[in-house]
């Protein structure tokens, strides 16, 4: 009996531990601030926002904001109630959040309940107020220190990250842009967007917990522009000389018309060797008058002048090699060279392609550390073409491992049901597969659209892949287009492209090349070939 107790004594211990522990958890991803002491600020939007944060009095932003529930939950949360109209809020924190030694986790939920075609759904951590805005004046001018979150119209597709950073020397504040950030999913489900600040300059983006992008405050690779000015620049009071000869290649100065060379001579020539075919039919016109029309009922001589039947083709030449008078074919005149240029040589006065000399940058500063200015409070100023933007969980806090926790409690179950029933909507209309295979597309192309070299042409790719997405019918088509403008380039680049020449100082001269005529290929741009046809245009039944 008393081994039986202390079975149960050890049970109830157990289950009390196990309760503690789940309210523990739950304690830590509480929706109310006040109850949470992990996070220095979050926002579930549960209770009504009017009161707590600041709608922008500004004419132009007469946008409707709205405490709504997502589509298909019991969650509330900050709507974008009309299209083509600009958005303003603000929520001032209780203490300006410091962006300098430790780690600062910024995270927030969006979804595009409609979809996300042309607007934006990023916030703005704003500076101090000393800065120069008040909440009932925020707008688009309000300093702030980190935008961040997803911005889709035409070509624009990426979610932002732009820093605000004083340059020391100038005392001017500077937009520094992360370079190649991740796309924004295309989907209208909801997804959680995570920029996380560590010591030693070091940033993380991550959609959905997946890290997206990782980059360094004071790499030149990752920031446009970046934080750290170049060492040199080019010289703004740097000159081309006068005598300064770019050209790499000039034509034969000693070169000389050979004799026979006959710049009249025809491109073709009749074929005196040419005979008529046997079995050709002189007498037989290529086209006759269609036997079985007649003259319209309704026609007025007088009105529609006289009528003519429409032309067929012979049926007569179908057996034969030819109707209609035979003419003697042309053929290539074995005599024709077209003008003469003399051959091009290597330039002796050649110095390459000109460019100023390098300075010391006067700008130029050395920085440890980036000296960001505090985050005050939270902002979301956006001008959208959509409505259905939701925001959710806005999350300030100094450890991933929190924003990682509320990840998976107010997040990933949202997620799960909404991915879910898209599942079964796509199940139902026998998509499923196609819809998957959609997406993986469309993220291909986006990444090939990153590729560097790529960059002159990134807006085009970007209008294919949209109509692609407009109409999911089009993706292999997309596709496709996307890829031949990837190998004509690559192409072009390989067998088109001509490298510039390097600065030359003091060149040598080069050997002279040999004096063929080296522009052959341009003589044919210069003749063009007549076209002939012996058939006569077809008569129209009617006049208009």
């Amino acid at each position: 009996m008393e081994e039986q107790k202390r079975s149960l004594m050890g049970i109830f211990t157990v289950l009390l531990l196990l309760i503690s522990i789940s309210s523990f958890q739950l304690l830590r991803a509480s929706d109310n601030p006040d109850d949470v002491d992990d996070a220095i600020f979050y926002e579930s939007f549960d209770e009504d926002f009017e009161g707590r944060w600041t709608v922008s009095n500004k004419d132009d932003y007469n946008g409707v904001w709205k405490h709504a529930k997502s589509e298909g939950h019991d969650d509330y949360g900050l709507l974008v109630s009309e299209k083509a109209r600009k958005y303003a809020i603000v929520k001032e924190l209780k203490e300006p959040v410091t962006l300098k030694d430790e780690t600062v986790v910024l995270q927030f939920e969006t979804r595009h309940q409609s979809g996300l075609e042309c607007g934006g759904a990023y916030l703005k951590y704003l500076r101090p107020q000393e800065a120069g805005w008040t909440p009932k004046e925020f707008d688009n001018e309000s300093p702030y220190s980190i935008m961040f979150g997803p911005d889709r119209c035409g070509a624009t597709n990426k979610v932002h990250f732009i820093v605000k950073h004083k340059n020391p020397k100038s005392g001017k504040y500077v937009e520094h842009h992360l370079k190649n950030p991740p796309y924004v999913p295309s989907d209208k489900l909801t997804h959680v967007y995570t920029a996380i600040l560590k010591p030693k300059n070091e940033l993380r983006v991550l959609i959905d917990g997946e890290v997206k992008k990782k980059a360094n405050f004071l790499s030149v690779d990752d920031f446009e522009p970046p934080l750290i000015p170049p060492k040199t620049i080019p010289d703004p009071d740097d000159r081309k000389p006068e005598d300064w000869d770019e050209r790499a290649k000039i034509p034969d100065p000693d070169a000389v018309k050979p004799d026979d060379w006959d710049e009249d001579a025809p491109m073709e020539i009749l074929d005196e060797e040419a005979e008529k075919p046997e079995g050709w039919l002189d007498d037989e016109p290529g086209e006759i008058d269609d036997p079985e029309a007649t003259k319209p009922e309704d026609w007025d001589d007088e009105e529609d002048g006289e009528w003519e039947a429409p032309k067929i083709d012979n049926p007569k030449c179908d057996s034969a090699p030819g109707c209609g008078e035979w003419k003697r074919p042309m053929k290539k005149n074995p005599a024709y060279k077209g003008k003469w240029h003399a051959p091009l040589i290597d330039n002796p006065a050649y110095k390459g392609i000109w460019k100023p000399r390098d300075i010391p940058n006067p700008d130029y500063f050395e920085l440890e550390k980036p000296d960001f200015e505090p985050i005050a409070a939270i902002g979301i100023e956006i001008w959208t073409m959509q409505d259905g933007i939701l925001f959710d969980n806005i999350l300030i806090a100094n450890d991933g491992n929190v924003a990682a926790s509320y990840r998976e409690t107010t997040w990933k179950p949202k997620f799960n049901i909404e991915k879910k029933n898209q599942k079964e909507e796509d199940s139902d209309g026998g998509s499923g597969f196609l819809a998957d295979l959609q997406t993986k597309v469309f993220e291909l192309l986006y990444k090939i659209a990153d590729i560097p070299f790529l960059s002159d042409y990134r807006i085009k790719i970007h209008d294919l892949i949209q109509k692609g997405e407009k109409q999911p019918n089009l993706t292999i088509g997309v596709l496709v287009s996307v890829v031949v403008v990837f190998l004509t380039i690559f192409f072009k680049l390989i067998f088109g492209g001509k490298k510039k020449p390097a600065r030359v100082e003091k060149p040598s001269p080069a050997p002279k090349e040999s004096k063929a005529n080296q522009s052959g290929e341009e003589n044919d741009e210069n003749k063009e070939k007549e076209e002939t046809s012996a058939s006569a245009p077809r008569r129209r039944i009617r006049r208009d």
